[in-house]
């Protein structure tokens, strides 16, 4: 746990506005947007009225503490300034909408942390959209669909972050099920410890895992995934175009990881998003993993000073369900 977090105020940032849009335009509030778990996003309200986004990565922002992690799994600290910036590009190339990124300072020159300022593209989450008004969503829902089979159809040989292939430091040692494996059973085991329904069903758990496991036939390409797209990561324009923000987790993986993820975050919306052809095997195993990381996620949060503690302890108890369901 952080003794004492430190985030940016007021005057901290007026130097950045005054290098970014010049000495005549001033900012004049500065709002902690809520949700952030690993960095911080706020928005800069200048005095023209007009708002932009800024990220911040420093070690006060992050409220996630150590865990043990598969040494290969390429979604293992998926945060950071140099993955943002990869993935930011990769995702323009495929286009796919993002916020327009108009600086990013690795150098310390504002803060004593590295940070961007993005374009503001509003505060409409496709999440709440599909609560409020199904029907206003169904042309954002089909256009990111058409953005995620670019992504899903952009293929390579190799599996891992971008950053991390491009320098040649990407692990392939073993196929990716059995990173999979590893940290679902990595999950079980620090979940099993705060839970003892999960202690007491620790080798079914396991069983299920490794019978899935078994089903999962060998493969060799890989699609350009998001990692963790829900509905709560995409903004809606005005406009009503779909933006997809926090995209420091994306990856070569097997595009099975995407839709497992997105079949449980979208759940009736899903069909609407049209996916690509899907091993079955495959997306099995991998929803079941997810199962089991968003048990020891949230308990292991749970732990710390994260200010919505609860939202995060009831997300662990409905994916507890979830786990001995199938048992």
């Amino acid at each position: 746990m952080v003794a004492r977090r430190w985030f940016p105020r007021l005057d901290d940032v007026r130097d950045l506005v005054a290098d970014q849009f010049g000495a005549g335009r001033r900012v004049v509030a500065l709002d902690r947007l809520v949700g952030g778990s690993k960095k911080g996003v706020y928005r800069l309200r200048l005095d023209d009225r007009t708002t932009v986004i800024l990220y911040v990565w420093a070690a006060g922002e992050n409220y996630w503490p150590p865990s043990p992690t598969v040494p290969d799994d390429p979604f293992t600290d998926a945060s950071g300034a140099e993955l943002f910036a990869t993935n930011h590009a990769a995702l323009a190339a495929v286009d796919v909408r993002i916020p327009q990124l108009l600086m990013l300072d690795r150098d310390g020159r504002y803060l004593d942390a590295d940070v961007a300022l993005l374009e503001d593209v509003g505060a409409v989450k496709l999440e709440s959209l599909l609560d409020r008004d199904p029907a206003a969503a169904a042309a954002p829902l089909a256009t990111l669909g058409d953005a995620l089979r670019r992504m899903h159809r952009t293929l390579g040989p190799r599996y891992g972050k971008l950053a991390a292939i491009a320098s040649g430091v990407a692990s392939q040692r073993r196929r990716p099920e059995d990173i999979v494996v590893d940290r679902a059973l990595s999950h079980l085991h620090a979940a099993a410890v705060r839970d003892a329904r999960l202690a007491d069903a620790h080798d079914r758990i396991a069983g299920h895992v490794r019978h899935l496991r078994g089903a999962v036939a060998e493969r060799a390409t890989y699609g350009l995934v998001h990692g963790e797209l829900g509905p709560d990561h995409v903004l809606v324009t005005p406009a009503g175009e779909p933006v997809v923000i926090d995209i420091e987790g994306l990856t070569y993986f097997d595009v099975e990881w995407e839709h497992a993820w997105l079949r449980m975050r979208f759940g009736d919306a899903y069909p609407l998003l049209r996916p690509v052809d899907l091993d079955p095997h495959r997306l099995e195993l991998y929803r079941y993993a997810q199962v089991l990381s968003l048990i020891e996620g949230p308990l292991r949060i749970a732990d710390t000073d994260f200010p919505d503690r609860r939202w995060m302890l009831d997300l662990a108890e409905r994916n507890i369900g979830k786990a001995l369901a199938v048992l």
